[in-house]
């Protein structure tokens, strides 16, 4: 009932909007779709399309563009190499640096967050993207601020930004009808503003979340070849597709050709290298058994299954708790070349350095720093910016 619910609120709001028709509102697959049985039956299907590297780069190709088509992101503006950039604030802590930053995404419509630099940066740099879940503070909550400066620490520059609607970006609500389009599109953008960095080093970018911040994760490697390692965290699920409009609100898992899940979308990362870590109480709790299995035969066409790795811990709950990171900084220092021996190590690495701030301190936008007058206000505003057909 509970999932029928949401399906019915999302499509009520495409519909209102005009942008979903009957045939779109078909091709959505939300919340858990199928059960945990029929999740691991598909997979079995969905395997029986390929036998070989060349019958799965196939599918990863009908995949892709169903993820491109979904979105239509195509219809986006044409990426600017004027970002606009603002930087409100710059704060010097132990062994990194924190900025409150924004840039246009597209004219009139920002992105927020936060930038962790470290506090001896390289002439080139590894870069993060850190897009966030569903959780209280969102960007600006302990786990995502820990697990950023411990990057910076390590010798990356990571953005932290924010989903559309929370934090800083507050121009559209979150549960709008083109969320999953923004934020991929916004991730796209972090992705472009770091690349343009000439203290960024385009052969070592990687991504990393939590929850929708795992779905941001692997939708936009699985479209950008351009990341280079990737950590999506207790969200690749053979029957869960995302229970938020921003993950599952277009049609981007199916169109009148194929079908596809988030295990799939997740393994159009190979063979680079990619990191999963799941749970025993959420919808990653078979992915031991059924998600990862499939995955790792992926990767074998490729003679790559050394680079994906899986963590389970049963024990856990769903988070980017201190037993995921500890995890995720390990991966990224071995695939990225990062310092390791520059965190805090005593049996575990030790977190302690980082300085838990306050949510108005990490904001971008305040009364001394208003959102540019030019700032696309409303839905109803970016919606007819972008005249998405």
């Amino acid at each position: 009932m509970k999932n029928y619910a949401i399906r019915s609120l999302v499509t009520v709001l495409l519909l209102t909007f005009g942008y979903l028709g009957s045939a779109q509102e078909n091709m959505l697959c939300q919340g858990s779709y199928w059960t945990e049985d029929e999740g691991n039956l598909m997979l079995k299907e969905f395997g029986k399309e390929w036998n070989d590297k060349a019958s799965w780069e196939k599918r990863a190709e009908v995949i892709r563009k169903g993820i491109i088509d979904g979105l239509k992101l195509e219809q986006m503006p044409e990426p600017s190499d004027d970002f606009n950039v603002i930087i409100t604030k710059t704060m010097k802590m132990d062994g990194y640096i924190v900025q409150n930053i924004a840039f246009e995404s597209f004219s009139g419509f920002y992105v927020t967050g936060n930038l962790y630099l470290p506090a001896k940066p390289e002439k080139k740099n590894a870069a993060i993207l850190s897009p966030h879940g569903h959780w209280n503070d969102r960007r600006m909550s302990e786990e995502v601020q820990k697990r950023c400066a411990s990057f910076a620490r390590l010798g990356a520059i990571v953005f932290a930004y924010d989903m559309v609607g929370y934090g800083d970006s507050k121009q559209v609500t979150h549960k709008m009808p083109l969320a999953l389009l923004l934020q991929t599109y916004n991730s796209k953008r972090v992705l472009d503003y770091l690349l343009s960095r000439t203290d960024v080093d385009s052969e070592r970018i990687g991504i990393t979340g939590a929850s929708g911040g795992g779905t941001q994760t692997f939708v936009l490697t699985a479209i950008d070849k351009r990341i280079k390692v990737s950590a999506p965290i207790v969200m690749v699920s053979a029957h869960f597709f995302g229970g938020c409009t921003c993950e599952s609100g277009m049609p981007i898992h199916k169109s009148d050709h194929h079908q596809t899940s988030n295990v799939e979308i997740a393994a159009l990362c190979a063979p680079r290298p990619m990191l999963m870590i799941s749970d025993g109480i959420d919808w990653t709790r078979n992915t031991p058994r059924v998600e990862y299995p499939y995955i790792q035969k992926v990767y074998a066409l490729y003679d790559a299954e050394h680079k994906t790795e899986h963590v389970h811990l049963p024990a856990d709950k769903h988070d980017y708790g201190p037993s995921k990171r500890v995890v995720a900084y390990n991966f990224f220092a071995h695939h990225l070349g990062l310092e390791e021996d520059n965190l805090p190590f005593n049996y575990g690495y030790d977190e302690s350095f980082v300085t838990v701030l306050p949510a108005d301190v990490l904001r971008v936008f305040d009364e001394e720093n208003p959102i540019s007058e030019n700032a696309l206000k409303g839905e109803e505003a970016v919606i007819s910016y972008l005249n998405i057909k």
